[in-house]
């Protein structure tokens, strides 16, 4: 295998680590790369990453929300308030991993 074939390849698999992170849709690619397990130590790490990720996310997501609707007017405001800046926090986590798998270099 060439140099050129072995950058290709490479910038591949970082390009699919990549959709693994994707915001709340991410986990479905993950779960299946669980599914047949991989030979790269590097997928399944971060598969099993993105799939907790979103997993948190969405269940602190769904108890803040029905919380919101079994509550005072100011609760719910604050309840909601928290849940944009859960799923934002969630949102940048997953750009900044993003982020840092794109500029890495091997």
């Amino acid at each position: 295998m060439d140099n050129d074939d072995r950058f290709k390849e490479r910038k591949l698999e970082k390009i699919q680590l990549i959709i693994y992170l994707i915001p709340m849709v991410g986990w479905i690619p993950s779960l299946w790369t669980l599914y047949i397990r991989p030979d790269s130590s590097e997928k399944l790490s971060l598969s099993r990453l993105s799939v907790r990720l979103t997993i948190i996310w969405a269940i602190a997501y769904s108890l803040l929300w029905l919380g919101s609707l079994q509550s005072s007017e100011i609760l719910t405001l604050r309840l909601l308030y928290f849940n944009g800046l859960l799923t934002s926090g969630y949102i940048l986590t997953c750009l900044g991993l993003m982020f840092k798998i794109w500029k890495q270099k091997k």
